[in-house]
């Protein structure tokens, strides 16, 4: 047996060495196999993303040419390292910070040297690129906004991080990716996919030709384009009404859920976060913690929501059967309960049922109505509890489960919430202040849309959404699914009049528009903060909201202004010309025009509170500026263009 055993071990090494062979020639050739093969260059070619237009068709966003430098270290010769500096625009500490960056990637695998080169800088370089070994150039699209608003609703695009890589392989080092806005939300539709070029290296690292003659190779696919359901002349109008002010506009169309509007103030040109001014520019705005330009209020700015909430009340109040249309209760300038009085605008000895209690804004009322809705039963905690699942019907206290990629839930507490401060005992008195709005509730300004837009639809809404179609796609069904409040259709009518009649004799008698029934609630909240460790009272927050027409609405719409006093003297004229603009298409009412574009909020941030009853300083002298020329010229470059 030993005479074999020497034969033996050749034959099955012999074996051994033809089966890896074998699957080296066979199974380790395919396309896959080419991206650890170190004698194949890959070279990506990038598609084009896809073009974002507004509802009426008018082109947003589209795309432009650029450039990268890319550089491969272990192909990197000795060149004249000045001379490049200057073709590229940097100094020579930034290339050997770049080529350093590059070497701790990867020594063999390409590496975004520069970023982004305008189409000037590129002619110039591309004569002289054959001087430069181990540097290529790759080109790409960059993002060219077509228009010089909706920075918050577009987004933008940037590098991806390791984060992002370490992810999604999909990206690779230099990699653009959405970030924010629509770019962000609609990424894997706008990106398309990458198409990958095989090239054949000698010895010496250099081409040769491709690989197989291409047969490995693919192309680009394009990104799709989207159509959004924003209209680009309301937008641009209502960041022209937010000029020197701070807050956020949802504006919705209730019969669909489509966002019509979604303005944050103060804003910027989203021009401004293109090309390789990007990095500079994005500091800047990340940095500016003062007027916080990136934060999007109109999704992440959380406020009490003030008198508008008393809708929910008497929703709720009607639902729970603790009162009807017919009852009227007492007003005696306010409503006391134990030691404590809560104020009140009426008159004493006033009696409101609940449409003139909406219109008058009656504290005396809600707080009665919610006082039973939590003891119906004679168990406050269990009153909370129904009270909460009321609210959340009608999207608080959640995402809302839109196609918008940030937000925040906004908080409607219930009995756990209050445990941990009243673990034992607990009263409807303890938490009266939420019948108001004024309490532990708080929402922002989509959700306050999205009720708004549930009244007008009497008792419905449809999760609102951003995306209006897609090309060669269509939409998610969740988006024309209705969805349901826990509250009666029959309840929605005294509560819609209601509103009515804060535009007809109520608050908001002075903001009328001829021709248009709207039905609105003012609103005005106490505004606190720590000053030197103590609550300090600010300026009170203005908050308007409405729809209309009353039969068969078009616009539903939340508007906050950060210290604009009371409900009716910024938010509810903002309302009003942002729902004459959206339905008519032209503005009668110029004399509410002219005064928001001649008084600035600017220096009211942090002004204290004025001493006067529920915040309100009537006597307040806003700073009259000048209509912001270069603001107005904006506007109506976008309206020519549209």
């Amino acid at each position: 047996m030993r005479q074999f055993l020497l034969f033996i071990s050749v034959v099955i090494v012999g074996l051994l060495f033809t089966a890896r062979l074998f699957y080296l020639q066979v199974y380790a050739s395919d396309s896959y196999s080419l991206y650890e093969d170190n004698a194949i260059r890959k070279v990506y070619k990038y598609p084009k993303r896809g073009f974002v237009y507004d509802r009426n068709g008018e082109l947003l966003v589209a795309n432009q040419p650029s450039y990268d430098v890319m550089v491969i270290p272990r192909e990197v010769k000795p060149l004249d390292t000045l001379e490049f500096c200057q073709l590229l625009k940097i100094d020579k500490e930034q290339f050997n910070k770049q080529l350093e960056k590059a070497k701790n990637y990867s020594y063999r695998l390409p590496y975004v040297f520069v970023s982004q080169l305008s189409k000037e800088d590129y002619a110039i370089l591309q004569e002289k690129m054959r001087k430069y070994e181990g540097f290529y150039i790759q080109k790409r699209s960059l993002r060219q906004y077509e228009t010089t608003i909706g920075a918050n609703v577009l987004g933008d695009i940037g590098e991806v991080n390791n984060a992002i890589i370490n992810k999604d392989p999909y990206y690779k080092m230099g990699d653009l990716i959405g970030k924010q806005g629509v770019e962000a939300s609609y990424e894997d539709i706008l990106r398309g996919k990458k198409g990958i070029q095989f090239i054949q290296k000698d010895r010496f690292n250099r081409n040769i030709a491709p690989y197989k003659n291409g047969t490995y190779d693919t192309l680009p696919e394009p990104g799709k384009d989207i159509t959004i359901t924003i209209d680009a002349k309301l937008q641009a109008y209502g960041e022209l009404l937010m000029q020197h002010k701070r807050g956020g506009i949802i504006a919705i169309e209730p019969q669909t859920g489509e966002i019509l509007a979604m303005i944050s103030a103060p804003t910027y040109d989203p021009n401004a976060l293109v090309g390789r001014k990007r990095s500079k520019n994005f500091t800047k705005l990340f940095y500016d913690t003062i007027a916080k330009p990136l934060f999007n209020r109109s999704l992440q700015g959380v406020y009490e929501p003030g008198s508008p909430f008393k809708l929910l009340t008497g929703l709720i109040a009607l639902q729970e059967d603790v009162i009807d249309t017919s009852e009227k209760i007492t007003c005696y300038t306010g409503y006391k309960y134990g030691n404590r009085f809560m104020k009140c605008h009426c008159a004493s000895g006033t009696r409101n049922d609940i449409i003139s209690a909406i219109e008058k804004s009656c504290n005396a009322y809600f707080a009665s109505t919610y006082r039973r809705i939590l003891d119906k039963n004679g168990n406050a905690s269990l009153g909370i509890n129904r009270w909460s699942d009321h609210l959340k019907s009608f999207g608080l206290g959640n995402f809302l489960n839109n196609d918008l990629n940030v937000g925040q839930p906004g908080r409607v507490p219930d009995r756990e919430y209050y445990r941990r401060i009243y673990p034992n005992t607990f009263y409807s008195t303890y938490t009266i202040s939420n019948s108001i709005g004024q309490g532990e509730v708080a929402t922002t300004p989509i959700q306050l849309a999205n009720v708004v837009a549930a009244i007008a639809n009497r008792g419905h809404y449809f999760t609102p959404h951003i995306i209006k179609s897609i090309s060669g796609d269509t939409i998610p069904s969740k988006y024309k699914t209705p969805i349901h409040t826990t509250i009666d259709k029959k309840h929605f009518d005294p509560v819609v009049e209601g509103m009515f009649e804060v535009y007809n004799k109520g608050t908001a008698s002075s903001l009328k528009v001829e021709g248009i029934d709207i039905c609105g609630k003012t609103g005005t909240v106490e505004n606190f903060t720590k000053i030197d460790g103590k609550h300090t009272q600010l300026t009170d927050h203005s908050i308007f909201v409405a729809f209309a027409p009353k039969d068969n609405p078009k616009i539903a719409i939340a508007v906050f202004v950060e210290n604009g006093y009371w409900g009716s003297r910024f938010a509810g004229k903002i309302a009003s010309l942002m729902i004459e603009k959206y339905i008519k298409g032209t503005i009668s009412r110029t004399d509410l025009e002219h005064w928001l574009l001649t008084h600035s909020l600017e220096d009211e941030y942090a002004k204290p509170y004025s001493g006067e009853p529920f915040g309100i300083n009537r006597q307040a002298k806003l700073q009259v500026i000048p209509v912001d020329k270069e603001a107005l010229k904006i506007y109506e470059d976008n309206n020519k263009k549209l």
